[in-house]
């Protein structure tokens, strides 16, 4: 029960502190895009550059690379762009898939515990050399325990895993399509 309750307590720390990263991440970035794309048609560039740096979001990141390259080939600029995004993905992806080692995990311990709960029931009827009610019972219980927390665990382990799986596509695709927003101004006759 102990591994069992370390990994619940690791699944929840991970949960919490992605989900507020992840949450801090997806902030409304609209008005950010908004902004930057006024500047830039205002030919503004250090406006634009300045609302980049203060947005302290992944978004505001890879536009602000993207702003520091205007003058080069535009396959610059995207090449930057995207390289920035992977890196901010990477690192609101940290820790996420020990989650989903804590789904596969925490069941198996849990069955190690089913597995214990036997060979109790089995030293004791051996130790006494008669079946009891209250032998077996024992066993059964430590058993039965063991093989609940594990499933429930791993099942709480799995959900939380994939609802910041789902956060994480919602904020890729945001930033994707706000990057193509971007190089598209760019390529507009006239910059």
């Amino acid at each position: 029960m102990i591994p069992l309750a370390l990994l619940a307590f690791i699944g929840l720390v991970i949960f919490v502190e992605r989900y507020i990263t992840i949450r801090k991440a997806s902030k409304d970035e609209m008005n950010l895009m908004q902004q930057v794309k006024q500047s830039i048609k205002s030919a503004k560039l250090e406006s634009a550059l300045a609302i980049c740096r203060n947005s302290n979001t992944p978004l505001g990141r890879m536009l602000e690379k993207g702003l520091i390259r205007i003058g080069r080939p535009i396959k610059d600029i995207e090449g930057a762009i995207e390289n920035v995004g992977k890196l901010e993905v990477s690192k609101l992806e940290k820790n996420i898939g020990i989650l989903g080692i804590i789904a596969g995990i925490a069941p198996m311990l849990g069955f190690v515990g089913t597995i214990i709960g036997v060979i109790t029931i089995f030293h004791e009827v051996s130790v006494k050399g008669i079946i009891e009610i209250g032998t077996i019972s024992g066993g059964l219980y430590m058993k039965m325990i063991t093989s609940a927390t594990g499933l429930i665990i791993g099942i709480i382990a799995y959900v939380l895993y994939h609802i910041l799986n789902i956060m994480l596509d919602r904020i890729i695709l945001k930033i994707e399509t706000d990057a193509i927003e971007f190089i598209d101004l760019l390529e507009e006759p006239g910059k």
